[in-house]
Order: structure tokens, then sequence, then C-alpha cells
């Protein structure tokens, strides 16, 4: 027996990539029929450890390719040429309510991806591995520019691509969370767009007091961002995840300065009042506080605090006056924002205005709301530190593992393309 396990070869193809590609694993020179376990982890930069697994039998030749055959357990099932990664979660003993997100783009994800005998499901660091190999995952591609931006009293971070440019570009605006959040913004300029990551929630002044962010706030953003010599002006988008959504589409709708060549709104909705700043919008949800749900595990459910969707204009965008492609993706088991109903209400508003050419929808049973880059681990509910003190809660953002996985993969792709389609066509250099 043990013969079959001498000197198996374990492959992964390509060793270095960007992490919203796909790699390739196979394991060959074991004998025909032979039960193996196809194991990757990673330690993230906390400190915590996330695996995926997926177990396998041999063919007649002695080979497993990840990319055609059939897992039969582990962290996922049948045939998943990515399982290894997407269904990767926190090993046994982790702390609790994790969730992945990379903080320094310049450095790579190492995922050890190993083969061991069997058929494992844990104790996996008592064992010693027959083969083992590190892939390294990158979210930034050689030569991009990560630039501190300061000027008007913004707090941002600008990436700009590799080469002479112009570039067309894209403001990244996350959700309720605050900070600044640059990996989406880093893939972006890998993809060639400069991106510049805005932090508008949560800031606080030189006295530590909080910074009241108004529209003037974003419209400075983009005015900065239109003109910046590596960008240009007239190609300019905007990336809203979450409560973004609701501040991309409001600027969108309303602003004399903000004219995006097209829009992408993931999770999100266009419940906001028209007016007033941020601390006026959230004054408003406040009011809605008592719409909060628990799950059986007492985790936050926050879906109902914008339902039912508002017949008052003054409290939601007026879409029929958006002139732009707007492209909106909705997980149809999000938790925590109502984007399904939200995505309809949009829908029928912009038939009624007669602007409805304008609108893509991708709509992903199964899908929760964080919709991340793809191959990221599933994040069906994480901590979250909430207001101004801080106070740490479980917040659940829905999905199952698999469809919410698959809408990562097809919702990111389909978003280069809609950016590729609206911002460099007819494009000369």
């Amino acid at each position: 027996m043990i013969k079959q396990f001498l000197r198996p070869l374990l492959l992964v193809r390509p060793l270095r990539c960007m992490v919203d590609e796909r790699f390739d694993v196979r394991v060959q020179g074991l004998l025909p029929g032979v039960r193996v376990t196809l194991h990757a982890q990673f330690q993230s930069e906390d400190g915590d450890f996330w695996e995926g697994f997926g177990h396998y039998v041999s063919n007649e030749t002695g080979n497993v390719t990840v990319s055609k055959d059939t897992s039969l357990g582990g962290s996922y099932d049948g045939v998943e040429p990515m399982g290894l990664l997407w269904s990767m979660r926190p090993i046994p003993g982790s702390r609790t309510g994790l969730r992945f997100r990379k903080k320094d783009v310049y450095t790579p994800v190492d995922v050890h991806i190993s083969v061991y005998e069997h058929h494992l499901n844990e104790g996996f660091w008592e064992k010693p591995p027959l083969a083992s190999v590190v892939a390294q995952r990158w979210y930034t591609a050689p030569g991009i520019q990560r630039v501190n931006v300061t000027e008007k009293g913004l707090k941002a971070i600008l990436y700009i691509p590799a080469g002479p440019g112009p570039f067309p570009a894209v403001l990244d605006l996350w959700g309720g969370g605050g900070g600044l959040v640059e990996y989406r913004s880093a893939l972006l300029a890998s993809s060639g767009y400069v991106a510049l990551s805005l932090e508008y929630i949560g800031r606080v002044d030189a006295n530590g007091k909080p910074y009241q962010v108004d529209n003037d706030y974003f419209e400075t953003a983009y005015t900065v961002l239109k003109q910046h010599p590596q960008v240009c002006p007239e190609r300019i988008a905007i990336l809203g995840l979450s409560f973004g959504v609701s501040v991309t589409l409001r600027m969108a709708a309303y602003s004399s300065v903000i004219k995006p060549r097209c829009v992408v709104c993931v999770s999100g909705s266009h419940i906001i009042p028209v007016s007033g700043s941020l601390a006026d919008v959230f004054a408003e949800i406040k009011k809605n506080l008592k719409n909060t749900r628990y799950d059986e595990e007492q985790r936050i459910i926050w879906r109902d605090l914008l339902l039912p969707i508002p017949d008052d204009p003054s409290k939601k965008v007026e879409m029929g006056r958006i002139r732009c492609p707007i492209l909106l993706i909705v997980g149809e088991d999000d938790q925590n924002w109502p984007a399904m109903e939200s995505a309809e209400d949009m829908k029928q508003m912009m038939e009624r205005a007669g602007n409805s050419h304008l609108l893509s929808v991708l709509s992903y049973p199964g899908a929760g709301h964080l919709i991340e880059p793809p191959y990221t681990p599933h994040c069906r509910a994480s901590n979250f530190m909430m207001g101004e003190g801080r106070k740490k809660v479980v917040v659940l953002w829905g999905g199952q593992t698999e469809p919410h996985s698959r809408a990562q993969e097809d919702s990111w792709h389909k978003t280069l393309a809609f950016l590729e389609q609206h911002l460099y066509s007819n494009m000369r250099h």
C-alpha cells in the first residue's frame, strides 16, 4: 500500500496569479482508485487560519484533476474547479464572527495546498501530507501605484494602473462599516482603471469629533478624480456596495457636479432622503430600528429597516432622473438590505419614467449581501462595530455558500465587462 503514495506529484497552475483568476489543481502518480483529500489553507493578516478541502478518488491513470473530477465530500462537493477556495471557512476552534478582508494589497495571499491519504475531515495539522505546494494570489498586478489622498479634506486611497494612461476611472464606495477598504480598488486598477477608495462613514476630525460628510464631500472626491492627469475626465464610473449604493444613486440623480458615465450597484437600495447630510440619513434609519429582527442564533437582521418601500418621493431617489447605464447586482437571500424589493421598485420607477433601457439587473438566488470579488470565502454572518460607541454585534448577511460563490464569480466578471463596455468603448489614445 505504501508504494502508491511514494511520490505523488501535486501541480497548481498558475502558481502566481490574481485573486479573481482561476487556477488548475492536479495530482499525478497515484495508483487507480486511491482515496485522497485535497486541502487548501491560508492565514489571514489577523492570524486566523482558513481552510477548504475536497474528497477525491484517483482515476484509472492514477490522476486527480479538480476541474474535471467530482469531490465526494469535504467543504464542497461536485465538480468545482475553485471549490478549494470559495468553500473556505475558519478552521475549528477559531474566533467567532470572522470575515476575510485583505488589508495589505501588496502582499499575496499564500494558499498552502496539500494532498493527504484517505478522506479526511479534520486533523490536517497532525498528519504529514503526501505533497504540498504554495500558490500566491495577488490583489495588485505589477506596477500598480498606491497614492494617499488627503487634499481638500478627503480621506482616500488612489490606485493607478501601470502604463502611460490616461485611464478610465472608478470611484469606489463601500458601505456602513466605514473605514478605508482598498482591495477592490486594487483589483480594479489591475484591470486598467484608476480607482479611488473613499472613506466617508465614521470619519472624525482632528479633535476626535464626528466629521460631517455631506454632498460636497462626494463631489470633491469626484472632482479630484476627474482632474487627475492619469484620468480620462469623461470616463468615470461609480461602484457602490450596500449603503454606498444609496449614495451613488443620489449623487447620480441630483448632483450637478457628479456625472458618471455608468454606475454599478451591489446589494443596495435607492431608499435615502434626497436632501441632507449622511447624519440626516442615519437619523432616518434609526427611526426604524424597531424593525430589527434576530435569527435563532441572535444574529441581527437589518433588511426590514427600509421596508416597506416608501411612497414618499422625498425618501427615495427619483430613478427617472438618472441618465447613465446602471448595473444592479442583487442577492435574493440578502438579510441586511432589502435589495430585491428595492430592485423591483427601481425597475418600475424607471419603466414609468421611460429610462428602463439604462437598467441591467443581475439577481442571484441563494446569494447574500456581501457579494465580493470571486473565490473570496463566503461570509454569512460576521462581527460588526455599530454606531459611535463601536458596540460589537453579529450581523447576518445571508447567502448559501455554493450559490453565493457562483454569484461572486459571475457578477465580478460581468461588472468588468460592463465597465469595459461603457468606459473603454470608442476610446482613443
